[in-house]
């Protein structure tokens, strides 16, 4: 019996050996469990955290994500993924948008609730954009989420950001007020890393060809590389 037990330990740590590390760009351990929780365990990239000191930036949603994967994959020298969320007001045509976190903090729940005050218009959408990026000189691909909804009266557990205000398209419950995995399922940041997990899937698949095959791609059952032309 122990014999088994000592084989399949051995596989175990065979199998975590062989995962690849992403790093997730965040101090905010929550948002660490959610992105663990929506990617799953059954992935070959094993997903950990790193608070690196970044500059707040200012910009449209793809630059900001876009630039703070750059300076992030530049300190770590390894893949990454950075997250930029909004929470967009559709009567502010898009504002609070990216400085959500910085609104929140200085105006509290009430205060967002009361930014539309003086409009009809509640409707809002929450929008998560996920960048990745290979390493230092590698293209930075954009991933995006978005799930329209409703802002309200803060209701349920104020433990997670602006999610007592949000109520999803659909739904008569907050994100606040949401069991964790009917959340992770509708997100705007499940829908983000959905898009993020194929390509990282599809990355993967090809990865494991070329070394079936070599890792240059080429087939080892040819004798010779033939030059390519304008090599």
């Amino acid at each position: 019996m122990w014999v088994w037990l000592v084989i399949l330990h051995h596989a175990i740590c065979l199998h975590m050996a062989s995962k690849r590390v992403l790093t997730f760009v965040t101090g905010n351990p929550r948002k660490l469990e959610e992105v663990v929780a929506i990617i799953g365990e059954n992935t070959p990239w094993k997903l950990i955290s790193n608070d690196v000191d970044l500059p707040e930036l200012q910009g449209e949603p793809d630059d900001i994500a876009r630039d703070k994967c750059q300076m992030a994959v530049e300190k770590i020298k390894s893949p990454v993924i950075v997250e930029d969320t909004c929470l967009c007001y559709n009567a502010l045509k898009g504002l609070p948008g990216p400085y959500i976190k910085w609104f929140l903090q200085k105006l509290g729940h009430k205060g967002l609730n009361q930014l539309l005050c003086g409009y009809d218009d509640k409707t809002a959408y929450a929008l998560c954009t996920i960048a990745y990026c290979e390493g230092p000189g590698k293209d930075v691909k954009l991933f995006r989420g978005k799930t329209d909804g409703t802002i309200v009266e803060a209701r349920g557990p104020h433990k997670f950001g602006w999610d007592p205000i949000f109520q999803p398209a659909g739904f008569s419950e907050t994100y606040a007020e949401m069991e964790t995995s009917l959340k992770n399922s509708i997100s705007h940041r499940r829908k983000a890393l959905n898009g993020l997990k194929d390509f990282l899937d599809t990355r993967t698949m090809k990865d494991g060809e070329n070394t079936s095959n070599g890792s240059d791609g080429t087939d080892l059952q040819q004798p010779e590389k033939r030059p390519r032309l304008n090599e």
